[in-house]
């Protein structure tokens, strides 16, 4: 199954590369990375379409793993960093930064991950504060409660920011709110790739702990599970992940829902089986709905967040319906 997901990534990787206002067929693109095509080819491969796809892949990865952490956590099939307030705290904390902190676009690249990060965590902070139960520590479904309240409150709050901006800005803020992937170069790529290359290690080694917390508190402390530690770490990991997605790519619902429950339906809901198809399933999903959200219109790109809603929302309406 691996092999199979591999396979659909790489083809929307391919996808879109090739595809787009000026397309690039996929026969030139082994010679132009030789340098053997005109400049043109050069130009839309290495400055536009290679790393908008590699922002996009790992984005679409942070963000399927920190649904993945969440719906763990929180013992909810129905959480997602968008839902339960993440996405928002981060988006606040960007919208922010946007407008009242006099910075270049160029410090943006390393600034916006940074800030979305500090926003997530404050955010996830309130959360657990106002769930935390100091007999049982970390409560999940008050978690999923309060993140829904949260989310409310903070979406409330940036509109009310963006409604006293100037035009230019909330022209930016409102592309960023519907997922217009606006970091879609280079330097951005080492915004995200951190993030993953911390977060990877740490939840091979936590997989067996993360099997015992979705099922049952009582065998997963008689076996050693420090519950709250390690319930607080992989929390930190899944704001980590999802704040610095959505700082680079806008903010994209969704993908932390439907990626890790495809990958429970393809191959168990065991951690070692399902944990690390999630992001190549997430990625292949965001990198997809970007290449159809450019090549709908030709004038005009379909922000990727809206192609992933349309995607989404249904399923989370199906999922709804099974779990109620």
């Amino acid at each position: 199954m691996y092999s199979l997901t591999t396979l659909l990534l790489i083809i929307s990787i391919l996808a879109g590369i090739s595809l787009g206002p000026s397309s690039v067929g996929i026969s030139q693109i082994i010679p132009t990375i030789l340098g053997d095509e005109t400049f043109k080819e050069e130009f839309i491969l290495f400055s536009v379409r290679f790393p908008r796809v590699l922002v996009l892949t790992l984005a679409g990865m942070s963000l399927a793993l920190s649904g993945a952490i969440l719906q763990t956590l929180t013992k909810n099939d129905l959480a997602d960093p968008g839902i339960i307030g993440i996405n928002a705290g981060a988006g606040v904390a960007i919208t922010l930064f946007y407008l009242f902190v006099d910075a270049n676009l160029d410090s943006y690249t390393y600034q916006l991950p940074a800030v979305g990060f500090l926003g997530g965590i404050i955010t996830a902070g309130l959360i657990v504060l106002f769930t935390l139960d100091r007999k049982n520590g970390i409560q999940p479904i008050k978690l999923v409660l309060m993140g829904v309240g949260f989310a409310s409150a903070l979406s409330g709050l940036m509109i009310i920011l963006v409604s006293g901006a100037k035009q230019e800005d909330v022209q930016f803020i409102s592309k960023w709110l519907a997922g217009n992937i606006w970091g879609a170069d280079w330097p951005f790529i080492l915004a995200l790739l951190p993030w993953l290359l911390v977060a990877i290690p740490f939840l091979l080694w936590k997989q067996k702990a993360m099997n015992l917390l979705a099922l049952n508190e009582t065998v997963a402390k008689g076996l050693g599970v420090s519950l709250n530690r390690d319930r607080a770490l992989l929390l930190i990991i899944a704001v980590a992940l999802a704040a610095s997605a959505v700082s680079v790519v806008g903010s994209i619902s969704f993908i932390g829902l439907i990626a890790p429950h495809i990958a429970k339906q393809l191959v168990g809901s065991k951690h070692q089986s399902f944990l690390f198809l999630s992001p190549i399933i997430g990625a292949a999903i965001l990198v997809f709905a970007d290449t159809i959200g450019r090549i709908i219109y030709s004038e005009q790109t379909i922000p990727a967040g809206i192609i992933v809603a349309i995607i989404g929302a249904p399923y989370f309406l199906y999922l709804l319906r099974k779990t109620a």
